[in-house]
């Protein structure tokens, strides 16, 4: 059962181009991510933090609408990327590569005070670690991430080779009673016609949202 309070869309933005920022938050997407992961070179991983805490104190910025996305505890960049939370007015931040509740605890304990957890499942350690993520309180729901999933997998990628996982996601979710997980990505921004299919076949699947690359992909994920 998908959740009509929770958000639908969630787009990325890369942490190192704050001038995109603006225009995310415009794109009609209802969260904002801004990623200090995948999206960020390790070379720009700090230009990256540098330009979120100058971004701070701009006006015009609704904070409430953003998520952080962090870089993998074991990455080494992590602490950094904590550190820089403690000093936001941001309380949503997505874990990539979650794959126990202590790594969840990890965070937990660096970013101190009351935060909401958005783990990614992006391997089969992951998905067979759902219980124990799905339990904590501050797990807010699960997010899918198929590109990563189906290399740890070594399967294709299509919505075939994930369906298996999908419905695991979807499953776990309703049976921890959290709302509805956010499903993974279309690579290809230019294609509407494939965002909107994916979109639809993640809803049918009982996933309460998408992740968006691009503001281009927020109409035909709505419809």
């Amino acid at each position: 059962m998908t959740d009509l309070t929770a958000p639908f869309t969630y787009l990325f933005v890369p942490a190192d181009r704050p001038e995109r920022y603006a225009k995310a938050l415009a794109s009609g997407a209802d969260r904002v991510i801004i990623d200090l992961e995948d999206a960020v070179l390790d070379d720009n991983k700090s230009a990256g933090r540098t330009a979120i805490r100058q971004a701070i104190d701009i006006t015009g910025i609704d904070w409430q609408r953003v998520v952080v996305r962090v870089n993998d505890v074991t990455s080494g960049h992590f602490e950094a990327d904590a550190a820089l939370l403690r000093e936001m007015p941001v309380n949503t931040v997505m874990i990539p590569k979650a794959t126990s509740a202590a790594t969840l605890q990890q965070v937990a304990d660096a970013l101190g005070g009351d935060s909401h957890l958005l783990p990614q499942i992006e391997s089969v350690q992951g998905l067979f670690a759902m219980p124990e993520l799905l339990a904590r309180d501050d797990v807010a729901r699960l997010v899918f991430g198929h590109l990563d999933f189906a290399l740890d997998l070594g399967s294709g990628r299509d919505h075939e080779a994930m369906l298996y996982a999908r419905s695991q996601i979807v499953l776990h979710s309703r049976f921890a009673g959290k709302a509805a997980p956010v499903d993974s990505v279309t690579p290809d921004f230019r294609d509407e016609t494939a965002c909107r299919r994916d979109a639809e076949a993640a809803h049918n699947l009982g996933f309460g949202g998408k992740l968006l690359i691009h503001p281009a992909q927020v109409a035909p994920v709505r419809g």
